[in-house]
């Protein structure tokens, strides 16, 4: 059967396919970056306009989230997102599905960029594949990493054990200086604590806090929020965010205030997120996100690369003062 390919910047309109809205809505998504509902906060917080690209060969789909910026498009994603993802039907002929959506897509801009792509399951290597058999230059970089931890049907206990020393003198040394509250319901006043403790933080301003607001309250309404906040003489001085579903938990903002730094707030925190994710909810994995901060691995015992893929149409002009500059970018980075 032929493939179409169509382009939304609607999300309503998924909604009238429903082996599209059954991808996008899918209770079992690898992660909240995978649904329609994390796109539409974009959308209404982030000041994203969403191009999503979906070829259909009658019974399967495959998505590409997209979004325009100027004459390029990108993946649709921003600071918040672990990473970006092709999606598809569970029994779709990925590579000729994707072909077909990016040989489409030279209609539709000259050159396009897609990160963070993660490649543990094979997302990367497979679009850079589409790209490149459709006609596209493509040059494919690593951008970033993610720390994750595999559980191995470990108690929290065990795994404590297998932590640095410092790490569990810390822990000894400073649990009793402040105390713990874990919820997994939305509480405004909870959410106001966690405001007030990241701007009081080392962390630079908030990308889009009503964006992350209304991601919290709808995590709570599904059951999956877990919500930490830690309190010195009944002030809260330590805040964590994090969100728990099909196995893995995701930590998506943490923070303390600097002036509450000697108490260590943040590992006393953490150490009971974790007892709570793993003993609990009895996850198989926690991922920490992007970025190569020195406390993730204190924590985490895995980095899985993240990359970048920029793609260009050889036949734009536009494009090749573009393509020798990037090639000798790469090619010095490798002398």
């Amino acid at each position: 059967m032929a493939i179409v390919v169509t382009y939304h910047d609607d999300l309503n309109e998924v909604q009238g396919d429903a082996a599209l809205a059954a991808l996008l809505n899918a209770p079992q998504a690898r992660a909240p970056f995978d649904r329609i509902a994390w796109w539409r906060g974009l959308e209404q917080h982030c000041a994203l306009t969403p191009l999503i690209a979906v070829a259909s060969d009658g019974l399967n789909r495959a998505v590409l989230p997209l979004t325009r910026k100027g004459r390029a498009i990108e993946a649709l994603a921003n600071w918040y997102a672990f990473r970006v993802a092709p999606l598809a039907s569970e029994h779709a002929d990925r590579p000729s599905l994707f072909e077909a959506i990016a040989r489409d897509l030279a209609g539709q801009a000259p050159r396009i960029t897609l990160s963070p792509l993660p490649d543990e399951h094979g997302d990367a290597t497979l679009l850079e594949q589409a790209f490149r058999t459709a006609g596209w230059v493509v040059f494919r970089e690593q951008c970033d990493v993610n720390h994750v931890l595999e559980v191995k049907d470990r108690s929290f206990a065990d795994y404590l054990t297998s932590r640095p020393g410092p790490l569990r003198t810390t822990l000894k040394r400073k649990a009793g200086k402040v105390t713990v509250s874990l919820e997994r319901e939305f509480n405004p006043a909870s959410w106001a604590a966690y405001e007030a403790i990241y701007a009081q933080s080392w962390k630079p301003q908030e990308g889009s806090p009503n964006f992350l607001r209304a991601f919290a309250e709808a995590e709570a309404a599904a059951g999956r929020l877990r919500l930490g906040l830690a309190f010195a003489d009944g002030q809260a001085v330590a805040a964590q965010f994090w969100t728990v579903e099909h196995g893995t938990a995701f930590i998506h903002k943490l923070a303390h205030t600097e002036a509450s730094k000697p108490l260590s707030p943040g590992t006393t925190l953490s150490a009971a997120l974790f007892e709570e994710v793993i003993d609990r909810d009895q996850v198989s994995l926690v991922d920490f996100g992007t970025g190569n901060d020195a406390y993730k691995r204190d924590w985490m015992e895995q980095v899985r690369p993240r990359y970048r893929l920029e793609m260009y149409r050889p036949g734009w002009p536009g494009n090749w003062l573009r393509i020798i500059r990037t090639a000798l970018r790469r090619a010095r980075s490798k002398g």
